[in-house]
């Protein structure tokens, strides 16, 4: 029996050694083929057939009591596993921030990502030296950008071990090991102290929290009175209806609430829909893979892998790959099941119901 066949994955690889025996000795080397190549392939396919067996048993919407309480449960392990599969596939396609943002006339997408980060950034009235905490990092993207903007210390929180070694990889090689930590943990029971940090951040983060109140709480607890959360979440919008199957198909699983951000404490300062304007170039745009709403020739290169002809390109690609053996079973149904998520997003953005920054900016009162 294989070291892999060894090991109860269930749905999910939990920690540091089963994340780099599921990803490989060489998980943080190379390009985007050769990190899928060097997985582990009987942990690969543990981990994929396991995961997606667990949202295909049936729509989610019209999940019992006890099931919303079994997915609730399992919320820590179903994110991690997610991101285990998926991580390489989204630096691959979009970059290394995990997010939307949106587009001014001639914006090329990378200024786009920035500039929604300090713009977020900006609402904490950030000073240099100050400790602020980024709920949900990632691979670290904003944060090391956060981190140049404001010259302020930035922590990020993770619950991935895959994410956490890649974000401490990036901020080595960018020279902001010293002003930077990156910390595995669960967003629902953080085990900071209370009143430790001086702002909080979570960029489409929260989204995977079964309970917002839960995450929002724990934001509270360990921000330092009188200082600012702000985040940008997935939510619904008014024109949501969940009558209709189109709609209900568009934005399953998702929904947010402005209320849960009052219940903690939270005086909220700020409540909009940043998805809601007149720009030409909509935030879903770069998802649409459609060369002709190209803002810029860079663009290209990720507007390309977007596109059929890119996407008919990264599954011949994977397939074959995987058809040889050299890429693990379950990659190219990582691949189809990520633009299958893709359609999704452009159709709630082109129809109105959902909106991936719906910003919220609140204080936590000087005396409670």
């Amino acid at each position: 029996m294989s070291e892999a066949s060894q090991i109860p994955y269930g749905i999910i690889v939990k920690d540091a050694e089963l994340s780099k025996l599921f990803h490989g000795e060489k998980m943080l080397e190379g390009n985007f083929f050769s990190k899928i190549t060097s997985k582990n392939k009987e942990a690969h396919k543990e981990v994929v057939n396991g995961y997606l067996n667990f949202w295909q048993k049936k729509d989610p919407m019209s999940d019992t009591e006890q099931e919303k309480n079994e997915r609730t449960e399992n919320c820590m392990t179903l994110t991690n596993s997610y991101y285990n599969i998926a991580t390489d596939f989204y630096e691959y396609g979009w970059c290394d921030s995990f997010h939307f943002c949106r587009f001014y006339r001639g914006e090329n997408f990378s200024h786009g990502i920035s500039r929604h980060e300090h713009y977020l950034a900006m609402q904490l009235n950030p000073k240099p030296g100050m400790k602020i905490l980024d709920i949900g990092c990632g691979v670290g993207g904003p944060a090391r950008e956060i981190c140049r903007f404001t010259d302020a210390h930035i922590t990020g929180l993770n619950n991935n071990d895959y994410q956490v070694q890649r974000a401490l990889q990036y901020a080595k090689k960018a020279g902001l090991e010293s002003k930077t930590d990156f910390i595995k943990g669960n967003f629902m029971e953080m085990t900071f102290d209370d009143n430790s940090f001086d702002a909080v951040y979570a960029i489409e983060a929260t989204c995977h929290a079964p309970q917002l109140e839960r995450v929002y709480s724990e934001a509270f607890r360990v921000l330092k009175p009188g200082g600012k959360f702000a985040i940008y979440e997935w939510s619904l919008t008014n024109n949501y209806d969940p009558e209709n199957d189109e709609h209900r198909k568009a934005v399953r699983g998702i929904e947010a609430t402005e209320q849960a951000f009052k219940n903690v404490g939270f005086e909220i300062e700020t409540a909009v829909d940043l998805a809601q304007n007149d720009d030409k170039a909509k935030w879903y745009g770069p998802l649409e893979g459609d060369f002709r709403k190209v803002q810029t020739v860079w663009d290209c290169f990720t507007v390309f892998r977007m596109s059929i002809l890119g996407k008919i390109f990264t599954r011949a690609m994977v397939g074959f790959l995987e058809k040889i053996g050299v890429a693990p079973v379950g990659s190219l149904q990582t691949q189809m099941v990520l633009e299958t998520a893709q359609n999704s997003l452009i159709a709630g953005g082109q129809m109105g119901i959902f909106t991936p920054m719906f910003m919220l900016v609140g204080r936590k009162p000087v005396s409670i």
